[in-house]
């Protein structure tokens, strides 16, 4: 997410894997507040994964996949971005993570009941079709096993504010392409996929947070994260 609203900034509309592939030369640098808010919220809800099969899908450079094998985990992560994978792949110092570029409006390439969690960070605003990756993410979870979900709160979309970045090199903001999304439309994807909820909550920049970034201080009190941690428990409705 990028902040910019002035309006002499010159914006480029991409496609979403150009425009990550392109981010992914400044992605870990870019000092992101909802990124800042995101990670300790889903290091709380994902608990221990010591010895746990984990798969995270739309990995980006890593971020999630590197503290996940750090603390034991057994980490598959994916994603279409070959730009955010390779950023991944170089920081992983030989960690045992494999990498995979998948396209997420694709079925997911494995088998029934494969993870015990399966972790979605910040990606689902840019899936058209919510309902397939919904039951793609239910099949591959193991009963007992857990789907955490978080995405750019669509309050965000009221101010003009989507994933985007500032190209470094031309300064243009560059605008990945994404989806129109509510709060209903995450919650039904995940019920009709056959998920129960644990946990929901939306997620707002404070005033510690706004004290330690610029950027984030303009979006004092504003929601800014949604997060959904579900167990797939529910019946499958078609």
């Amino acid at each position: 997410m990028n902040d910019s609203t002035s309006s002499d900034v010159q914006i480029d509309h991409v496609p979403t894997q150009e425009g990550y592939d392109r981010w992914s030369e400044s992605y870990d640098v870019d000092e992101n507040p909802l990124v800042a808010i995101e990670e300790p919220w889903v290091k709380r809800l994902l608990g221990d994964v010591r010895g746990l099969s984990v798969l995270d899908v739309g990995c980006g450079t890593g971020r999630h996949a590197l503290w996940m094998a750090n603390a034991g985990a057994q980490v598959t992560a994916i994603d279409f971005s070959a730009g955010m994978l390779q950023r991944a792949i170089n920081k992983c110092g030989g960690r045992n993570i494999r990498f995979q570029v998948q396209d997420l409006s694709q079925p997911l390439p494995f088998e029934d009941l494969s993870f015990d969690r399966v972790l979605c960070g910040l990606v689902i605003d840019h899936i058209a079709d919510l309902g397939s990756l919904f039951r793609e993410m239910t099949r591959i979870c193991r009963p007992n096993g857990v789907v955490l979900v978080s995405v750019m709160h669509p309050a965000m979309m009221l101010l003009g504010v989507s994933a985007r970045f500032r190209d470094p090199a031309s300064g243009r903001e560059i605008r990945p392409g994404s989806c129109t999304h509510q709060i209903s439309d995450y919650v039904m994807a995940a019920a009709h996929a056959g998920l129960s909820f644990d946990h929901l909550s939306e997620h707002t920049i404070d005033e510690e947070l706004a004290n330690r970034s610029e950027r984030a201080r303009k979006y004092l009190n504003w929601p800014i994260l949604f997060l959904m941690r579900l167990s797939p428990t529910a019946v499958v409705r078609t």
